[in-house]
């Protein structure tokens, strides 16, 4: 009996767990979102203060867009307006104890939000002094120049958490205390008025790089992600993912990761990417028969890979455009080849899983039509039609996002069920401030430790020591670059481990004779791989909790079925003709053939199961055969593809037998 046909027992249709969520409320969404993601952890306000909150939210997100429109204000001004509104509302949002909801705003956090609004608007208040200066400030300008820091590191305890807060730290205690930093403490570095001027009155620290993104595209992309969420995209993507994959064997797996896939071009976030898609995809998993633990990894594991998916990939990126001087356009495309082998990796891992267990698909009456879902919904495609082309006919990513935003709004019109009221409007410019926090926060402090970066060169020091550390070898060399990304992943947001690898890590690789695009591409990936890595999966964790799974042993489900991002990295830096770089369209096709056989060996290694069940050595030889393919090169891709072969050729004999043995 196939196993399309096959009716899973109710044992294995419970899987693991005592029962089935058939659904799970938008409630109990929002409350493993306030659990594993801190910037979710948000006060529950009523009231007067709600309405505070939520003007200022919309004054925020209107002067982003008029800005955006009209034209942007001198850099110095546009990020200190953008710094004064995430200010304000992480002090009134945000509670001094993490974690600790309430209802109601504190007195003292009153005082720290007016004050902190003015801490960010001094340099607008003072720009002209500033700027004619010359650099010969005043007695006031270093004082809230160290009291724009202080509220920097607070706002980002309050939102990212210690780990980021303690790194920018150690960065400032560096500046101060010199290269005998940590060493006997003695002052032999910079003086504090020459370290609050450098991170506070110019833009080489927390007005720098980081938060210009901030305060100009990445913010217009955050607030198209919130009005996609209004117009009802997510739907749709959910929607059509069900009448293309439903009914395969294991459909609702297949259906999260195509789903994710989607999400992913217009969202950048790996946990709210695996909330959102996964309050419906989850228990359907589990519904047909998938471990709650597996159903939740496939979940996790394909919404991290969102933040890698052009058009709209994860923050970094835009700021990764920025650092390396290189068109957002030609980092999307550079991107499309190495996500394509990351989704097709979790997808192969997936459709193995359900032959090796008999899982069936969705019956027909549970899927969608595909015409009626394009009838109902299809126009909602438009904004992230023009997006793309706006960004192809070389249009800036700033332009492509407002042109996308109002389309979004425009289309929504179109039909009745999408339409979308003033009030929805409203509510998605105050939900895009609200996203939009986070990454602003993140980037300001880590612009802290740019800021130091440049301040006492220690960035080209450390790119030397890994050289020396590694011995001057690549791999090794690319190995320690990965411990450190995946490390400082796991307690800083995406955006800003990208940015301090980037500049510690990065310059070793490039060093080396890597281009630039790959050395930064490695660790963007890897920074985005820790949302899936135990022991701290942010992503995974999320996932778990819908799934009611061990939070751990997802974590560890995760990282097996991400293989693919673990390897897709080490491809595109030995092989940079992945990014597009140096390449013929011959060599390319060649190249996704012989990588995409490659991850179908170690997908299949992975699951322990092809077209029969594999022993440990089976496992084995299909995960070498893979990596052989993986790595370019003729005699490589030779030896990989004949052992494969025969690999094949042994799994159809023990698939032969096994039917033989059934049909006696």
């Amino acid at each position: 009996m196939s196993g399309e046909d096959r009716k899973p027992s109710d044992k294995e249709a419970l899987g693991d767990s005592s029962q089935v969520v058939e659904h799970v409320s938008k409630e109990e969404v929002e409350e493993i979102l306030r659990h594993v993601d801190r910037e979710m952890a948000t006060r529950k306000l009523t009231g007067y203060p709600h309405w505070l909150v939520y003007a200022i939210g919309v004054a925020f997100s209107c002067f982003q867009v008029y800005t955006a429109a009209f034209g942007l204000l001198p850099a110095q001004l546009q990020r200190s307006i953008h710094l004064a509104f995430a200010f304000v509302m992480v002090y009134l949002l945000f509670p001094f104890h993490p974690g600790k909801s309430s209802d109601r705003i504190a007195w003292n956090d009153y005082l720290l939000a007016v004050f902190a609004g003015f801490v960010g608007l001094y340099m607008t208040l003072n720009y002209t002094r500033i700027m004619e200066s010359g650099g010969d400030f005043v007695g006031v300008d270093y004082f809230f120049s160290w009291c724009g820091i202080l509220l920097t590191l607070e706002a980002a305890r309050r939102v990212v958490g210690w780990p980021m807060v303690l790194l920018a730290g150690g960065f400032l205690l560096y500046a101060y205390f010199g290269p005998y930093f940590p060493g006997f403490l003695t002052h032999r570095g910079y003086s504090l008025q020459r370290i609050a001027s450098h991170m506070y009155l110019t833009t080489e620290g927390i007005f720098g790089i980081p938060l210009a993104v901030s305060a100009t595209f990445i913010y217009l992309f955050v607030l198209f992600g919130s009005f996609r969420e209004k117009s009802g995209l997510g739907q749709l993507f959910i929607d059509l993912s069900n009448a293309v994959a439903g009914r395969a064997s294991g459909g609702p797996a297949k259906v999260a990761v195509v789903t994710s896939a989607l999400e992913g071009m217009v969202s950048g976030s790996s946990v709210a990417n695996t909330v959102e898609s996964g309050s419906f995809t989850i228990p359907m998993m589990k519904r047909l028969g998938y471990r709650p633990e597996f159903a939740a990894a496939v979940e996790a594991s394909a919404s991290t890979g969102g933040q890698l998916m052009p058009p709209i990939m994860g923050a970094a990126a835009f700021v990764m455009a920025e650092f390396i001087n290189i068109p957002y356009v030609e980092i999307a495309k550079a991107a499309a080849i190495p996500a394509c082998l990351y989704f097709f990796g979790v997808f192969i891992e997936v459709h193995l899983e359900a032959k090796r267990c008999n899982l069936r698909g969705m019956s027909r009456d549970e899927i969608p039509r595909l015409g009626d879902v394009m009838r109902e919904r299809g126009h909602l495609f438009l904004p992230l039609a023009v997006i793309i082309g706006f960004l192809t006919a070389g249009f800036t990513p700033l332009y492509a996002a407002l042109m996308g935003l109002v389309v979004c709004i425009l289309a929504s019109m179109l039909k009745k069920s999408t339409r979308m009221s003033l009030r929805d409007i409203l509510d998605g410019f105050e939900l895009g401030a609200r996203n939009a926090i986070g990454v602003a926060i993140a980037c300001a402090c880590a612009g802290i430790i740019i800021g130091v970066v440049t301040l006492t060169g220690v960035g080209l020091k450390m790119a030397h020591g890994l050289i020396e550390l590694a011995g001057g070898n690549l791999l090794l060399s690319l190995f320690f670059a990965m411990i450190t990304s995946i490390v400082l992943g796991m307690g800083v947001p995406t955006t800003a481990t990208y940015i301090i690898t980037s500049t510690l890590a990065a310059p070793a690789i490039t060093m080396l004779g890597v281009p630039i695009l790959a050395a930064h591409m490695f660790v963007f990936y890897f920074g985005i791989v820790a949302d899936i890595t135990p022991p701290v999966a942010l992503a995974a964790y999320a996932a778990s909790g819908i799934a009611k799974s061990d939070p751990m042993k997802t974590g560890f489900v995760s990282t097996k079925l991400a293989i693919g991002a673990f390897l897709v990295p080490y491809i595109f830096v030995y092989n940079p003709a992945m990014l597009l770089i140096n390449t013929t369209p011959l060599l390319l096709i060649q190249n996704l053939i012989t990588a995409g056989c490659g991850m179908y060996g170690v997908g299949a290694s992975m699951i322990g199961f092809c077209l029969a069940p594999m022993s440990w050595l089976e496992r084995a030889v299909f995960f070498g055969a893979g990596l052989l393919l993986i790595d370019p090169g003729a005699l490589t891709d030779l030896a990989g593809l004949s052992i494969l072969a025969l690999c094949m050729a042994n799994q159809v004999r023990k698939k032969r037998a096994l039917a033989a043995e059934v049909a006696v």
